[in-house]
């Protein structure tokens, strides 16, 4: 079966798809921005470049973090990383369930039936 990517574009301001919709909860998974970073084999430095182009796209931070120390650090999602994340889910189940009917027509035109 087709599979469906969603990136939602907000103009210039910038857009949010399934990698950063990933990111975010890597890092709510793991409880950090580094561990959440290497499960999908990319750069803390890259992680946090595209938390930050979140939090500017949304006028607020997506991740409440803490410095390492004796206890060490860790990130959580803010309450707009967490909304960031459930809408960007409900988008996307909304638009899969719109679309199945088409991809599996598209599959069977493919396929020859």
């Amino acid at each position: 079966m087709p599979s469906l990517s969603l990136r939602i574009k907000f103009g210039p301001k910038g857009h949010i798809g399934p990698g950063k919709i990933e990111l975010l909860e890597q890092i709510a998974a793991f409880g950090s921005i580094s561990a959440g970073a290497r499960h999908m084999n990319m750069s803390y430095k890259r992680a946090w470049e595209l938390v930050e182009e979140m939090n500017t796209l949304f006028g607020k931070p997506v991740l409440d973090t803490q410095k390492g120390g004796r206890k060490g650090g860790g990130a959580q999602l803010t309450p707009i990383g967490l909304a960031v994340v459930s809408r960007f889910r409900a988008v996307e189940r909304a638009a899969l369930a719109a679309a199945e009917p088409h991809m599996a027509a598209l599959e069977r035109e493919i396929e020859g039936g």
